[in-house]
């Protein structure tokens, strides 16, 4: 497999719109992607930068991407990465190239002194929960996602205390 993986650079903003497009499509959110290449390149490659990205190419050809940040465990009191997304082109899945981005992150974790590596799928996404499994990876059942976006982050920004 002729498969190079490499860190994103800001002239490739537009690809990596593209594959953000693209995963959306797959997860049925293509009305929720609004970021434009210039806002990609301002918040991944401007003063202070809020994540990173790796990108694959299969034998020349854009392929996949991961795009990550840092968090933080209180409890561990060291760093975390946390994968935002991974994308593989639908017509280069099943190469091996989801787990050579995943490999290669994790890599970068652990050269990063990260404490721990973690993401989260869609529940309905079997295929992507059988084969995050095989790779060691553990369901975290117990806790549940919850999110402030849009006009109730304003409200709630707006709330007396």
């Amino acid at each position: 497999m002729s498969l190079e993986i490499r860190k994103a650079e800001r002239k490739d903003c537009s690809l990596i719109l593209e594959f953000i497009k693209e995963l959306a499509e797959f997860e049925k959110l293509s009305h929720e992607v609004v970021a434009t290449a210039n806002d990609l390149e301002s918040t991944l490659f401007g003063d202070d930068p809020h994540a990173e990205v790796f990108l694959g190419f299969y034998e020349g050809q854009p392929a996949g991407f991961t795009l990550f940040f840092y968090n933080y465990s209180t409890f561990l009191g060291k760093r975390g990465l946390y994968l935002e997304d991974l994308y593989v082109k639908e017509h280069l899945r099943g190469k091996g190239i989801g787990k050579a981005l995943l490999i290669n992150l994790a890599k970068h974790a652990v050269d990063q002194n990260c404490a721990r590596f973690e993401w989260s799928v869609l529940d309905w996404n079997t295929k992507a929960i059988d084969f995050y499994k095989s790779l060691g990876a553990d369901p975290m059942d117990e806790w549940t996602v919850h999110r402030v976006t849009g006009q109730n982050l304003i409200k709630l920004a707006a709330t007396k205390r």
